[in-house]
């Protein structure tokens, strides 16, 4: 079923968010210090071409080590990255939200664009995994923070 969807998604808009992801990435990439941005952005360009079955997850939440992306470095990433793109793709991806609202057969649509624009608003540190793979590291995580309660207690 997520193969029909990302296919009906491609042809009909998901191509042209995918493809601003791949425009703010190509940016990023001309200066030296963007680098890390535009890697970022082709991550979740990725996402955005093919949504249905993925889901973006923090990469210490998926690995259970924290990196650069994850530590204090990438909320300042992230809050550089909203004032020069991340607002600018919230924006289209709501925008294509509202459109693909406005009939019944798009609300699914709808629904994959307000998670891209969640996740356009700060992508340092996240990455896309099936979301057999997200459920299974949220549930594994869920387990040790039980245990590590009942440890205390």
């Amino acid at each position: 079923m997520s193969a029909i969807g990302n296919l009906i998604w491609f042809i009909f808009g998901g191509v042209v968010m995918g493809l601003a992801w791949c425009f703010f990435g190509l940016l990023a990439f001309i200066s030296i210090v963007g680098i890390p941005w535009g890697r970022a952005c082709f991550v979740m360009a990725g996402f955005s071409f093919f949504p249905f079955g993925k889901e973006a997850i923090a990469r210490d939440e998926l690995t259970l080590q924290e990196d650069v992306g994850t530590s204090e470095f990438g909320v300042v990433g992230n809050v550089i990255w909203f004032l020069f793109a991340g607002l600018w793709l919230a924006i289209g991806h709501l925008v294509s939200a509202i459109a693909c609202f406005v009939t019944i057969i798009g609300i699914p649509f709808a629904i994959q664009h307000l998670k891209l624009a969640g996740i356009s608003i700060a992508p340092i540190g996240k990455t896309v995994v099936d979301k057999e793979v997200a459920a299974a590291a949220h549930e594994a995580n869920a387990a040790a923070e039980v245990a590590n309660l009942r440890r205390r207690y």
